[in-house]
């Protein structure tokens, strides 16, 4: 196989916005990999009594860890799929690579929500926070399918529809996280009324810059009369083509997103871990009387739905 590897005029000259921004990617990228391993050892200690008890969690730290290493892969190589551009002259930066890797790492992320709403959603009996575990996955298989044909193709339409999708699935989960508030009180009420203020700023950063981008490019490519290729054509561009350049110009659009991106959506996948690890935690924040129901076992609750019932029986009707 061949490779067209073209290296852009003066592209081995590094913009000093792009060294500094890169920088920031790959040490931001070292922490939150030490942070991953620190979160290992802590949650998965097998000690009795300990928060690592809870079942399930090497599930949780194992899709963490796609998110978190996939990222850091991803900023360490940075490259624009669409634009075929990259920092760095390797086949580890062809988009067949790095969005092979970002479509398993994203996918790995929206099971993370949909098992945390689920668990939460069971254990307070909010059915929308349910609904929304069992939505948000497909959604975002969607979304990685609009990706991918916007990659094959170059056309930035599709990439429109993507973060769309992103942000109707969001949505959702904010409104998931929101009708859970009223469920508990104290630190979780708080670190809730947060998650749902990240996502508010998450959904107004797509609608203002991110979607907005992408109808620009497509608009642009459709005055000048861009050809799009047909998707097997594409197949075979996106594994063989690259293009090598560090100049500001060519990613100055990409920096808000990709920073954002590699950054606070890696703490919110380690933040993830830490809310399953102390789920068993979370009945002692619950509201009253919910919080009574709750603590109770299924057969306590029977029982007291059966003497409820006998009590109503046996009054005198009037």
């Amino acid at each position: 196989m061949q490779f067209t590897r073209r290296r852009q005029p003066d592209a081995l000259v590094w913009s000093q916005a792009v060294a500094r921004w890169w920088g920031v990617l790959t040490l931001v990228s070292l922490i939150n990999i030490a942070v991953w391993f620190a979160l290992y050892r802590t949650l998965n200690e097998p000690q009795a009594g300990t928060i690592g008890g809870n079942a399930g969690i090497g599930v949780m730290l194992a899709l963490c860890a796609a998110y978190v290493f996939g990222c850091a892969f991803r900023s360490l190589l940075p490259r624009a799929d669409v634009q075929r551009i990259c920092l760095f002259d390797t086949w580890l930066s062809s988009v067949m690579v790095g969005r092979s890797v970002a479509t398993v790492a994203e996918i790995c992320f929206a099971v993370q929500w949909a098992i945390i709403l689920h668990r939460l959603g069971v254990m307070t009996g909010a059915q929308i926070t349910v609904s929304a575990a069992l939505i948000i996955v497909p959604l975002i298989l969607i979304a990685e399918a609009f990706s991918w044909y916007a990659v094959l193709t170059k056309k930035y339409w599709a990439n429109a529809v993507e973060n769309s999708i992103w942000a109707a699935a969001f949505f959702i989960v904010g409104l998931a996280l929101f009708r859970l508030i009223p469920e508990f009180e104290g630190a979780v009420r708080g670190v809730l009324l947060i998650a749902v203020l990240g996502i508010a700023f998450y959904l107004a950063f797509l609608a203002t810059v991110d979607v907005p981008m992408y109808v620009k490019r497509w608009r642009e490519e459709t005055a000048r009369g861009t050809k799009p290729l047909h998707p097997l054509e594409g197949l075979r561009d996106v594994n063989r083509r690259w293009v090598v350049t560090r100049d500001i110009s060519e990613w100055r659009e990409e920096i808000p997103w990709m920073s954002l991106y590699f950054s606070a959506a890696v703490w919110a996948s380690l933040a993830l871990c830490v809310v399953f690890a102390l789920e068993r935690e979370l009945p002692r924040y619950r509201t009253a009387p919910v919080a009574e129901w709750s603590a109770q076992t299924p057969s306590d609750r029977g029982a007291s739905e059966r003497g409820e019932r006998a009590m109503r029986a046996d009054r005198p009707s009037r």
